[in-house]
């Protein structure tokens, strides 16, 4: 699949993986990385990372390598990870309160304003430092208080309802969490993160036996 951009989607899922690399290397006082040890530490050749970023300009010099911090800055541009993306939560069960609970979100610019749930249980109380509203409140929240990212941690059977309040309400990209897969418009950005269907493709490698 391609993007609007005319770049590939795969390359821009590998992305990240680079940028996150190359922190990890800045942190570590590293000025200067060639594709060849970029690849080596990711497992991906170098001619690979170098067509990646021909898509975005010239980062590098032939036989000099990159500059470690100009190039994690530039592909945190190009990711928009130079800016605070707003999300709001759907659903806090037990997967709900561990988004919450993850402080991985905010040092990349992921902030949660607020969480709905429908148990009176929940509704009302502050989680991870998050307050947690009825999800009947949810239009009008993002009417007063638009967000750029719906999380959908609810069930299979409410999961398209969520989508369809969230997108109806001007989200312009979901993390869904639900197993089932979400119908979304033109437009809406859709990420799926599903443990069970990774585990069951895993296991084709582990179960020993010919197709």
């Amino acid at each position: 699949m391609t993007t609007l951009l005319g770049v590939p989607e795969v390359v821009i899922d590998r992305l990240p993986v680079y940028a996150r690399m190359l922190a990890i290397l800045e942190s570590q006082g590293r000025q200067v990385v060639s594709s060849q040890e970029l690849g080596d530490e990711l497992g991906v050749t170098p001619a690979q990372i170098r067509k990646d970023l021909s898509y975005f300009g010239r980062f590098g010099k032939q036989g000099r390598g990159y500059n470690v911090q100009h190039l994690t800055g530039e592909l945190r541009r190009i990711l928009g990870l130079d800016q605070e993306w707003t999300m709001v939560l759907v659903g806090v069960g037990n997967l709900g309160r561990a988004i919450l609970s993850y402080r991985g979100f905010a040092p990349e610019g992921f902030k949660i304003i607020a969480a709905f749930d429908t148990h009176s249980d929940t509704v009302g109380r502050t989680l991870g430092g998050i307050r947690v509203y009825n999800v009947k409140n949810l239009p009008q929240f993002l009417k007063n208080s638009p967000a750029d990212i719906g999380i959908v941690a609810v069930n299979a059977v409410a999961a398209q309802e969520v989508a369809d309040i969230l997108v109806g309400c001007g989200i312009k990209g979901l993390l869904n969490y639900a197993p089932v897969a979400l119908r979304v418009p033109d437009g809406t950005q859709l990420k799926d993160i599903e443990p069970v269907l990774a585990l069951q493709s895993m296991t084709y490698y582990l179960k020993g036996t010919s197709p």
